[in-house]
């Protein structure tokens, strides 16, 4: 059973940095290709961030604009996203989320197997 398990989420002001991390089980880790997504209330849940197995490709949606930074470490089957600037719009649930296809980052929601249950982001104004 792989699991992912989300941390490091609060409630922060406009302009400060969070780095949350996804610890994972298993020995699946460094075979797979990981995401970082994000659900607001009502609405959808949308890409963030995401790497490829060995960490030398990653991928960011046009709103992160150099404010976030994916990284991992597959030594301690850890994902991080490091986000600076945080801005009140980028308030929401904080998912990771693991792709079996480890060689190429994709953002669609429906080609990653495993999820985590989320953290909450909540940033004030």
């Amino acid at each position: 059973q792989v699991q992912l398990v989300e941390s490091g989420g609060g409630l922060v002001q406009a302009g400060a940095s969070l780095r949350l991390s996804c610890v994972a089980s298993g020995r699946f880790f460094s075979n797979y290709a990981m995401s970082w997504f994000r659900q607001a209330p009502g609405k959808e849940r949308e890409f963030v961030a995401g790497i490829n197995w060995s960490g030398d490709s990653t991928s960011n949606a046009n709103f992160v604009q150099g404010r976030f930074t994916i990284s991992r470490d597959n030594a301690k089957n850890t994902l991080y996203l490091q986000m600076n600037s945080l801005k009140p719009e980028d308030t929401a649930v904080y998912y990771c989320a693991a792709d079996r296809n480890g060689i190429n980052v994709r953002a669609t929601r429906e080609v990653h197997s495993y999820w985590g249950q989320g953290t909450q982001v909540t940033v004030s104004s």
